[in-house]
């Protein structure tokens, strides 16, 4: 699909914003912007997310690796990406030192809409909704002076808000831990199961588990021989253990690579195997 052109005007603001995009919460959130209106530094991605249930946009593998972090933390319950500081100048009453004229489409003469890459929503223990900015970059981009800028004007903007902001860089993102949460990500965003209904799928879930705990070896060993006994398709099983990671009724050292050659029963940890009994810890 061809990208827009990068041209910024007051009609396209108004647009933009008659759109809804930069407003709304959780499912009915619309990002600022899309894949579609800029070329993208590195790999332009649309993903579902589990957290908010619709897609979510993003310019480069950077940004990506951190969505899947969030993504996967329980305390996350809204993820809003490249989230825009519409009322930046109400909002910031001083701004005589910051160069926002640098920020200025050169033909319109119109103020570019700065965005932050993440508002986060988390709930703590007791329940109590707390909010963090995230602005995500490539460590070398730290090198730049019109970097710096744009970021010192986040950092005031989201201080005076009084919401906690801070700057990802790539080094300082747990590569390993977003690999593997890709991994299980990809089987969770199928609306197919390998052939098999869901409500046959729902049950061989349980089965899996089930001989998980039950047995000895290698994953792959017990995923293949599960779907001998049970005449699947050769790939079913391994949808199934994705599931149970996803799902979270397995864990993993989801900062260790996941090779299913290597993993053996005895290094996952089983929450609950059983109606209403104890945590089932298999060692290892």
């Amino acid at each position: 699909m061809a990208k827009r052109r990068n041209n910024w005007d007051a009609k396209k603001l108004d647009r933009w914003i008659k759109e809804g995009r930069g407003q709304g919460e959780g499912e009915n959130y619309k990002s600022w912007l899309t894949i579609q209106d800029f070329p993208s530094m590195g790999r332009a991605t649309r993903v579902f997310g589990w957290t908010t249930n619709r897609i979510h946009h993003f310019f480069s593998d950077c940004q990506l690796k951190y969505f899947y972090l969030l993504d996967w933390d329980e305390r996350v319950i809204d993820i809003r990406e490249h989230y825009a500081l519409l009322d930046l100048e109400t909002v910031l009453i001083d701004t005589s030192d910051l160069r926002l004229d640098k920020f200025i489409d050169k033909k319109s003469k119109e103020p570019y809409i700065l965005t932050t890459t993440f508002l986060i929503t988390l709930v703590d223990n007791n329940g109590e909704k707390n909010f963090a900015a995230r602005s995500i970059k490539y460590a070398s981009e730290l090198n730049k002076k019109s970097t710096i800028e744009k970021l010192e004007i986040e950092r005031r903007y989201w201080k005076v808000r009084g919401i906690e902001w801070g700057i990802v860089t790539n080094k300082d993102i747990n590569s390993v831990r977003a690999k593997n949460i890709e991994w299980v990500h990809s089987a969770m965003n199928s609306n197919t199961y390998n052939g098999i209904s869901q409500e046959e799928f729902m049950g061989y879930l349980d089965g899996l588990l089930y001989r998980i705990h039950d047995s000895k070896g290698s994953v792959k060993n017990i995923i293949s021989g599960f779907e001998k006994d049970y005449s699947l398709d050769v790939g079913a099983g391994l949808l199934l253990f994705k599931h149970l990671i996803a799902d979270k009724r397995i864990i993993l050292n989801m900062d260790k690579s996941i090779n299913i050659n290597q993993i053996d029963s005895k290094s996952i940890y089983i929450p609950k195997v059983s109606g209403g009994g104890n945590d089932v810890r298999l060692y290892g």
